[in-house]
């Protein structure tokens, strides 16, 4: 699965990186992945991050 964070409607609220830390980190005031793409066994946490993301910046595909 490859995830996407758009980074215009990201607001920093820094839920994605504790959902999945390690799938997600922050750099300064917006969220980044830190992998191109989410192991398997990462795909559970991945999917929970972009659903509680308040913004809905997080596309899993």
């Amino acid at each position: 699965m490859k995830v996407i964070v758009d980074k215009d409607l990201c607001i920093g609220c820094g839920l994605c990186a504790n959902d999945a830390p390690d799938v997600f980190e922050m750099q300064g005031d917006k969220a980044v992945t830190k992998v191109s793409e989410v192991p398997a066994d990462k795909a559970d946490s991945c999917n929970t991050a972009a659903t509680n993301c308040p913004v809905q910046a997080i596309k899993c595909e």
